[in-house]
């Protein structure tokens, strides 16, 4: 098991421009749930994305997203979803799930996401993790490397069984999910668990202040940032450990009980920094 303390992409050189700082291609929210989308771009911004793209599968994102991340980029996919469309904008990482909802158009999403930009590395999140119905064998056939970010309840639908609640079987199960899937795994919950079949890091920091609706749209947005430069299991890793000393931090200045999803991104500068 690893015991070293996750680190976040480091500096920049003096000379760099945006492009170096990463392309982050986001495929989150929906007109029932537009949060989604401006969680993961806030967060991906503030975790050092010099480009977000915002791929907007819902009319209504395109007015509602300018608002909160006025620096992000907008991808209208609202008449038609296509892979070519997302190669074009040349990401250095997909994510894809947080919000999406309408399952049969989240499924189709996900087989063209899985086909998509050959070598780069994406994530699937939430509504996108519920769509592969039970078969994480599915992943084995992507393009580009995959991180999965399932909660309990997501693992234990694409393994068929319940999730243990206890450190040990945490592992066990996450250690299964990766055989299955060949993708890098965060099992998320208290003492996450990230495992990529040679290594298994379970994160120390957090608290019950996570447990707020939001939180892991925060996480798929940190988590995005951080592998347009870093391997899969680095950035998952830094993510994870972020993530939680941003709840840490929030929860310190607001209680736990007062923590919501937004609060984490304000920590963002100063977990990074103390990371």
């Amino acid at each position: 098991m690893s015991v070293h303390t996750p680190e976040p992409p480091g500096p920049l050189p003096r000379a760099a421009h945006k492009g170096d700082a990463g392309r982050v291609l986001c495929l989150a929210g929906s007109r029932t749930m537009p949060g989604a989308a401006l969680l993961v771009a806030r967060a991906a911004q503030r975790a050092g994305a010099g480009l977000v793209i915002v791929g907007c599968l819902d009319r209504e994102l395109m007015a509602l997203v300018p608002l909160a991340a006025p620096e992000a980029v907008l991808l209208d996919l609202s008449a038609s979803f296509a892979a070519q469309r997302l190669a074009e904008r040349e990401p250095h990482a997909l994510l894809a799930g947080p919000g999406l909802r309408d399952v049969e158009r989240t499924r189709a999403v996900v087989e063209q996401v899985l086909e998509a930009c050959p070598g780069i590395p994406r994530i699937l999140d939430a509504d996108a993790l519920n769509a592969l119905r039970g078969e994480p064998e599915r992943l084995r056939s992507s393009a580009g490397p995959v991180v999965i970010t399932p909660h309990p309840g997501e693992a234990g639908r694409l393994l068929g069984r319940s999730i243990p609640p206890d450190g040990e079987g945490r592992e066990r199960a996450a250690h299964e999910l990766q055989r299955r899937s060949g993708a890098v795994v965060v099992l998320k919950g208290a003492g996450t668990v990230v495992c990529d079949g040679d290594r298994t890091y379970v994160n120390t920091t957090g608290n019950p202040g996570l447990a707020t609706a939001g939180s892991g749209d925060v996480l798929a947005g940190i988590l995005v940032a951080y592998l347009a430069r870093l391997g899969p299991h680095e950035a998952a890793t830094a993510a994870v450990h972020v993530h939680g000393r941003a709840g840490d931090l929030a929860a310190e200045r607001l209680g736990e009980a007062a923590v919501v999803a937004s609060d984490l991104i304000a920590e963002l500068p100063a977990a990074q920094r103390r990371s």
